[in-house]
């Protein structure tokens, strides 16, 4: 049995901490962007790029399947020391990326307008935010072109190139939304036009890199056209899975956030920061979970099953320390994070009311972030789908109904199961990988 000591946590740390980082690059960007808006004349700009942006933010989300699924894909393909396949897989993926982002480019007027009738804000916010959508949307191919280029360097294990692209790319965004608001006065259509502009800029570096990569690169990638089917069919099947999965994942969370709504603002609000805690307990695994996904897709191409198994352990220790680091820091600092999040003393008072269960969280969720990574690493996008079909419908939604009487508590309550569900669903489809070596796994 391997040693702890033994085990191979350079590896894993050195290709997660770039993820760690660049992760927290976006939300600071998102903060600086509040900040610029908050300090217009009007509060309506500021409503409306926090309206589009958050149903953006969900629209994107929703194709993170393209990402997971080049990395899963090129992983394999590194692994198996098969540089030509892991170009097929970028070809294949860039071109279903274009393809995807042209329909929501082409759909952009009728997409943005069906979303914003369905939150219903005032009629100069709807507006502004339908102005703003349509823009963003003008670069919706090349966001997901970045997104399969994340996902293929981190396949590669080269985490840094994605640090450097999302730090350059928030910068520049930064820089542009400086010029555009308060240089040029285009206020919410300043900041669309500086995403756009940025997004552009992420593509063009991206290429570069990928350039840099082989000295004919662009001969690998045509050498995959005309796509075929017997190429492009792994990818879809590993793209329909997790497609399906994140829309499922995508439908609680939005139950969740409207019934969160009709317990009034109060609950809302208060809700809404606990969410922000969870998204910074996420980033770092995030970033174990990206390295699972390198490494252990590696070891499975290269067929090195106690590669997998050490790795597999590492990167459970590791995201099992950061879940309780983040426990310990949000039970000791909650009366700091309280006050430092509002002054308003009904949602102050609210939030001591569900603050315990962001402490539970960090060491409830850990299971299924960590998992995630690693079955995406295994290709095995089928047991994810499967875990998540069980854990919003079997799960979630009977518990919140059967908790309804309980209010926020049983929402919560609902949350942290599905959470649970997700994880030990993954465990016990890992466990059942074991018994067959052949899979990828040897315990």
């Amino acid at each position: 049995m391997t040693r702890i000591r033994d085990l191979p946590h350079k590896s894993v740390l050195g290709l997660a901490w770039p993820m760690i980082l660049s992760n927290i690059s976006v939300p600071l960007l998102g903060i600086v962007d509040t900040a610029i808006l908050g300090h217009l004349p009007s509060p309506m700009y500021l409503s409306a790029v926090a309206l589009g942006a958050s149903l953006l933010s969900m629209l994107f989300w929703s194709f993170g399947f393209l990402r997971m699924g080049t990395t899963s894909l090129t992983a394999q393909a590194h692994g198996s020391k098969d540089s030509d396949r892991t170009y097929e897989v970028l070809m294949h993926s860039l071109a279903l990326a274009g393809l995807v982002g042209g329909l929501l480019l082409l759909l952009r007027a009728p997409i943005i307008n069906s979303a914003i009738t369905l939150m219903d804000p005032s009629a100069d916010t709807a507006h502004l935010a339908g102005e703003y959508g349509r823009i963003r949307l003008l670069s919706a191919p090349l966001v997901l072109c970045n997104v399969v280029i994340l996902g293929w360097f981190i396949g590669r294990q080269n985490t840094r190139v994605p640090l450097m692209l999302l730090v350059t790319t928030n910068l520049i965004n930064l820089l542009l939304d400086m010029v555009f608001i308060w240089g040029f006065e285009l206020n919410s259509r300043g900041a669309a036009l500086a995403t756009v502009c940025a997004d552009c800029c992420a593509f063009v570096i991206g290429m570069l890199c990928i350039a840099r990569s082989h000295p004919r690169w662009y001969q690998q990638l045509l050498a995959h056209l005309p796509l075929r089917w017997r190429q492009i069919k792994p990818l879809l099947i590993i793209n329909q899975h997790l497609f399906i999965r994140t829309l499922c994942l995508l439908l609680g969370l939005s139950f969740f956030n409207a019934q969160g709504a009709q317990m009034g603002d109060t609950i809302l609000a208060a809700n809404a920061i606990i969410f922000q805690l969870l998204m910074l307990c996420s980033y770092g695994l995030d970033g174990i979970a990206h390295a699972s996904e390198a490494l252990i897709g590696h070891s499975t191409g290269a067929k090195q099953y106690q590669r997998t198994r050490d790795t597999l352990v590492t990167t459970g220790i590791w995201s099992l320390t950061i879940a309780a680091i983040m426990s310990l820091f949000f039970a000791l600092a909650q009366p700091v994070l309280i006050t430092f999040f509002t002054d308003i003393a009904s949602v102050q008072q609210a939030l001591q009311q569900v603050f315990p269960w962001i402490i539970a969280l960090p060491l409830i969720s850990v299971w299924g972030y960590w998992l995630d990574g690693v079955f995406i690493g295994l290709g095995d996008s089928k047991a994810m789908l499967n875990t998540m079909l069980l854990a919003v419908f079997v799960v979630f939604f009977p518990v919140w109904f059967i908790t309804q009487p309980w209010g926020n508590h049983g929402l919560w309550l609902a949350f942290s199961l599905l959470n649970l569900a997700r994880g030990i669903g993954l465990a016990w489809s890992l466990a059942m990988r074991t018994k067959n070596p052949s899979n990828g796994v040897s315990i």
